[in-house]
């Protein structure tokens, strides 16, 4: 059994199986180099403040740095016993420095030390995940631009609908991870908020200046109440909800590549370097990729449900509960960035069918709305329409046509105001150009999102292209 961390008040030392159940180092040791950073500003706050010697930080400043080059080296021995990556920093720095190491913890606590760290790892994390889904959405408005052309059936309730490009199916992505990306940056001003100098709980005796520390941290909000900022992790709720809707979006398109992969669609084909072969079955090629991504969302999920149960019925301020969160974080962050990354790969190498996709739309009555549509312009109320059409519907399911393929007398049968005029509007062509509503399927509507696509893109890196951090951090 190791010697008890700040056990003065206590008579026995921990017990090894209390010591191991305690021990997070195994899962916050990737906070070192924030751990590490947050001190070197610490040190100098305390210096600014008399509170040590100017020769007294600059030797803790040094001696922080050989550690973090130990550890980046692999050179530096982690101690279970020390329980987190805090106290195995400071036990090597008393060993490196002596009495003077002791005098780091000066004016702060383990509490509010943990959530500087976390939030600055969160943030550069979310940055990251920003970036990433920008990348992600360069690729979605290339494959539009690729895909301008291609048609293929739109579906409701899985059954075929009406016909849309290809390029405004993938434009429905593209909104879908830019609302992703806003939710991120929405998430990073409330993650980007500094708590050092609130101590354990009811904040600090000795004269700090934490706006001074924030400065250093390029924080530029700090926490406004020492018990709020010690024992709030909405801000790790709110990633892992905003990573959760991301991947239920990524769960969504996942859920179409495998459906569009199969012979029974046979829309696409998955690229041979992000599929598998069955270890029974030669002819096989599964879409594992998108079937794990859509798999790991339940993951993400999880870790949102946990981290809410952890939080639900905490009192005020900090409880050992709370050191859960960091376990739940990382695996939420680290699995949303590997999905980022394969489908930023995998997606420009898909193969399209175009044939198959255009052959799907040639059947299903896809034009019946707009034969309704027509029957409107003639002077028909939508709702006659609506019935007349079915009516035809109803006549060509018998006879074994589509729409298109009946003679006119057969349509004039349905209604007289029919006329030959309807067969253009009846084509695939027509179907798809004259929905020009803003937001529609016309293709000059599609180019104009991909162009305003590539505007709000371009816009959003402005930050990154000045900083390199939105963060505020200096490149």
């Amino acid at each position: 059994m190791a010697e008890k961390p700040w056990g003065g008040r206590f008579s026995e030392k921990t017990d090894r199986i209390a010591e191991i159940f305690t021990s997070s180092i195994d899962v916050d040791r990737r906070l070192y180099a924030h751990d590490i950073e947050g001190s070197i500003a610490h040190c100098k706050t305390l210096a600014k403040g008399g509170i040590i010697t100017g020769e007294e930080s600059d030797a803790l400043i040094q001696g922080l740095g050989k550690i973090k080059r130990d550890i980046e080296r692999e050179e530096f021995e982690f101690d279970e016993g020390l329980e987190d990556i805090h106290m195995n920093i400071e036990a090597r720095l008393v060993n490196d420095l002596g009495k003077v190491a002791q005098k780091l913890h000066t004016a702060r606590s383990r509490n509010d030390q943990v959530a500087l760290d976390v939030r600055m790892y969160l943030r550069d994390e979310t940055t990251v995940i920003i970036k990433n889904l920008i990348r992600l959405r360069e690729v979605i408005l290339d494959l539009a631009s690729a895909h301008i052309d291609i048609v293929l059936p739109g579906y409701t309730h899985l059954q075929r609908a009406q016909p849309i490009l290809l390029s405004h199916h993938w434009m429905a992505y593209y909104e879908m991870f830019s609302r992703d990306t806003e939710r991120f940056g929405d998430a990073l001003g409330r993650i980007n908020v500094m708590p050092l100098g609130s101590a354990a709980i009811a904040g600090t005796t000795y004269p700090i200046d934490r706006h001074f520390t924030a400065k250093l941290l390029h924080f530029p909000k700090v926490a406004e109440n020492s018990i709020d900022a010690v024992s709030d992790r909405d801000f790790i709720i709110e990633f892992l909800s905003a990573a959760s809707i991301t991947m239920v979006h990524f769960s969504r398109l996942s859920e179409e590549l495998v459906l569009w992969s199969s012979s029974e669609f046979g829309f696409i084909e998955i690229p041979d370097a992000f599929a598998t072969g069955s270890s029974i079955m030669p002819q096989k090629k599964n879409p594992d990729i998108p079937e794990l991504v859509r798999g790991k969302s339940g993951v993400v999920f999880g870790n949102l449900m946990a981290i809410l149960t952890i939080m639900k019925s905490l009192p005020l301020a900090y409880n050992r509960d709370m050191q859960e969160d960091k376990a739940l974080l990382f695996e939420g962050s680290d699995v949303l960035k590997a999905c980022l990354e394969v489908y930023h790969r995998m997606l420009p190498k898909l193969s399209i069918s175009r044939e198959t996709m255009g052959r799907a739309v040639s059947s299903g009555f896809l034009n019946a709305t707009d034969l309704a549509d027509y029957l409107v312009a003639k002077g028909m109320v939508f709702r006659d329409a609506h019935k007349c059409v079915g009516e035809a519907v109803r006549y060509a399911v018998s006879k074994g046509k589509e729409l298109q393929d009946l003679t006119i007398e057969e349509l004039k049968a349905v209604s007289s105001l029919i006329d030959k005029d309807v067969y253009p509007l009846l084509e695939v062509d027509s179907m798809i150009n004259r929905r020009t509503s803003y937001g529609g399927t016309a293709k000059r509507c599609v180019l104009s999102a991909i162009e305003n696509g590539k505007a709000r893109i371009k816009e959003e890196m402005k930050p990154y292209c000045k900083t390199g951090e939105k963060a505020g951090k200096k490149p």
